[in-house]
C-alpha cells in the first residue's frame, strides 16, 4: 500500500499547476484505499521535499527565538579589544584566515566564534599566495580533507558530522556522526578511514580543538 500511496503522490507533484490539485480520480482512489488500509491518513501528506526543509528552518528559528525571549541569552556581543586585535591579525599576518586567527584566539582565553572573526576580519584585495585551484591542481593526488558540518535534528539537537574526502577523484572516503565531538573521537575516525599504509601525504584540516595535532601518528592517544 504505501509503495501505491508514493506513486500517486510523486504524480500529484509532478502536474503542471502552481499548486498541486486533486482530480476526482484522486480522490476516487483515497476513498477506495480508505477501505483497505487503516493507515491511509497518515500517507494523506503530500509536500514537496523544499516545503518540508523550509518547515524544519522556521520552526528551529521560532524555537531559539522563543528561548532568547524567555530569559535565555543570545550570541553576546564581541568587545571593542577583541575586534580590534582580530584586525591587527589579519592585517599582520596576511596568511592567516579565519579558522587560524579563531584558534589563536581561543589559546589566548577568548571565546568567540569562527564566524564572528570573519565578520571583522580585514579583506585583502588578493589572495597572499596560489589560488585554491592551482593548489589542488599540484597536490591532488597526495591531499586528503577532513571537516565538520552540523545538522539540526527534528528535536532541536545539533549533530555534528565528520568528513574525509579524497581531492584527486573527489570521493568521500570516510564519514561518522557524533553529538559530542572531541579530539579523542577525531582521532579513531582518522584511523579508520586510513587502515595500514594508505594515509596520503598531505592531511587538510583545520586548527580546531577538536583536530588533533597528531594525525600523522599512528595512535590518537
Amino acid at each position: 500500500m504505501t509503495i501505491h500511496t508514493l506513486r500517486h503522490q510523486i504524480v500529484v507533484l509532478q502536474r503542471q499547476t502552481p499548486k498541486p490539485k486533486l482530480k476526482s480520480s484522486d480522490r476516487r482512489f483515497w476513498v477506495g484505499l480508505s477501505q483497505f488500509w487503516s493507515r491511509w491518513r497518515e500517507a494523506l501528506w503530500i509536500v514537496k521535499p523544499d516545503t518540508v526543509i523550509d518547515w524544519h528552518r522556521r520552526g528551529f528559528r521560532w524555537y531559539w527565538t522563543w528561548k532568547v525571549r524567555h530569559g535565555q541569552p543570545g550570541r553576546p556581543c564581541v568587545a571593542n579589544e577583541t575586534r580590534e586585535l582580530i584586525r591587527t591579525l589579519s592585517q599582520n599576518s596576511v596568511g592567516w584566515g579565519a579558522p587560524r586567527i579563531h584558534s589563536e584566539l581561543l589559546n589566548l582565553g577568548i571565546k568567540i566564534s569562527e564566524a564572528s572573526v570573519s565578520k571583522y576580519m580585514i579583506r585583502h584585495p588578493k589572495p597572499p599566495s596560489q589560488t585554491w585551484r592551482t593548489f589542488l591542481n599540484n597536490h591532488a593526488t597526495q591531499l586528503a580533507s577532513v571537516d565538520f558540518f552540523t545538522v539540526p535534528t527534528a528535536f532541536f539537537q545539533v549533530l555534528f558530522v565528520f568528513i574525509v574526502i579524497q581531492h584527486n577523484r573527489r570521493r568521500l572516503l570516510h564519514f561518522n556522526i557524533t553529538a559530542h565531538p572531541t579530539a579523542e573521537w577525531t582521532g579513531r575516525q582518522i584511523l579508520e578511514a586510513f587502515p595500514f599504509e594508505t594515509a596520503p601525504r598531505y592531511l587538510l584540516r583545520d586548527r580546531d580543538r577538536i583536530m588533533p595535532r597528531h594525525f600523522a601518528t599512528k595512535s590518537p592517544s
